[in-house]
């Protein structure tokens, strides 16, 4: 059950950074650091926990196999 509260946080905080790399791609905008400023403590913070998630979020790969896999 707690892994699934972790799964759906980690897949949010990892799709809100995907958001911010798409506006610094396409308009070299970065929302992080315009709400949180550039290079500070609380920026640093929401990198940190994106890549965090990013890292979590591979573990999904085994888990997602282990399911499609059917005991007969």
């Amino acid at each position: 059950m707690h892994s699934k509260v972790f799964d759906y946080l980690a897949l949010t905080i990892a799709i809100v950074g995907a958001i911010n790399w798409g506006l610094i791609g396409f308009f070299d905008f970065n929302l992080v650091a315009f709400l949180f400023g550039d290079g500070t403590l609380l920026s640093r913070i929401v990198y940190a926990l994106v890549g965090l998630s990013g890292l979590y979020l591979v573990s999904t790969y085994g888990r997602i196999t282990d399911m499609n896999h059917e005991t007969i």
